[in-house]
């Protein structure tokens, strides 16, 4: 394994030599700034980023899914993407899973020695049978956890297309995964605290992979959330938003009308503006691989090449 000290996010930060010296508004002040530097380190994997975003889609079309395998922060912010995509977009539990080293219960405590345990990542691969059509993101900020690289060595085995994510270039990941995204944030304002500018970075990559992937998919139609589910009264709201936006109902038109739909905003919009009734709504957006535009846009065409016939 490379020596932990050479890493950059384990490189002291030049900047932040005499941070116990700081007031308060100083330490914002300098960490505001070293926070400015995330958004371009990211823009540099831009490409790959995109890569990765047309493999998870090409995945999920074929039945497969989309996996975070990490161990500590890593594993943290994988659980916490995988658990926002249900609510924003409808998918069932298992399409994104995140699976963080030290079981569940590490997500709210540090499970001491758990990244370092590689066999329990092939245990918890096996456990969620990962599989040919599966995405496996492995997320170790540093490039060399044990967990991490078992579990990606694993997933090429199976055949799952494997991906890397890292702070630091000419990791180990970069052996054992067909694609590499390597956001170099620099060294943190507490050396090795990871979980700053390095969690940051991971957290926004994160962030166009699922949001990405669920654009390609159908799941927006602009930029609003048409495949949310209603699970509390503040979606129930942004629901009703949006059918009446795209419909030009009122609030309360809207929410009778998602009633009829059971709650499902983009058959609501279907039934409205094409005078559907909810089943042939939902068979119109099925011929359409879930896409509300081209549900809408096929339907105007259809329509129009009907009155241009003689």
């Amino acid at each position: 394994m490379n020596d932990l000290g050479r890493l950059t996010t384990e490189t002291p930060n030049e900047a932040s030599e005499r941070l116990d010296e700081l007031s308060p508004l100083e330490i914002v002040r300098l960490m505001n700034a070293e926070d400015a530097k995330v958004a371009p380190a990211v823009a540099r994997e831009a490409e790959k980023i995109a890569r990765a975003i047309e493999m998870i889609a090409d995945r999920f079309r074929r039945g497969g899914r989309l996996i975070y395998l990490g161990a500590g922060t890593s594993g943290r912010l994988g659980v916490i993407d995988a658990a926002e995509c249900p609510p924003t977009f409808s998918t069932p539990p298992d399409l994104v899973i995140g699976v963080i080293a030290g079981g569940p219960e590490a997500m709210f405590r540090a499970v001491e020695g758990a990244e370092d345990i590689g066999p329990a990542a092939v245990e918890d691969l096996r456990r969620i049978a990962l599989g040919p059509k599966d995405v496996l993101v492995g997320i170790a900020t540093s490039g060399r956890t044990p967990y991490v690289l078992a579990g990606l060595r694993y997933a090429r085995q199976v055949g799952a297309f494997t991906i890397g994510l890292t702070c630091n270039e000419g990791s180990e990941l970069e052996q054992v995964c067909d694609l590499v995204i390597a956001p170099v944030v620099g060294p943190e304002v507490l050396a090795g605290s990871t979980r700053l500018k390095a969690g940051t970075a991971t957290k926004m990559v994160l962030n166009m992979f699922t949001t990405g992937a669920m654009v390609q998919l159908g799941k927006t139609y602009g930029n609003l959330m048409v495949d949310l589910r209603a699970t509390n009264s503040k979606l129930l709201d942004r629901a009703k938003r949006i059918v009446a936006m795209l419909t030009g109902l009122t609030r309360d038109q809207a929410e009778v009308l998602l009633r009829s739909c059971d709650g499902e905003v983009k058959t609501a919009i279907v039934v409205h503006q094409l005078g559907m009734s909810p089943a042939e709504a939902r068979r119109h957006l099925a011929a359409c691989q879930g896409h509300l535009r081209r549900a809408l846009e096929r339907a105007s065409s259809s329509s129009a090449e009907a009155e241009a016939r003689p």
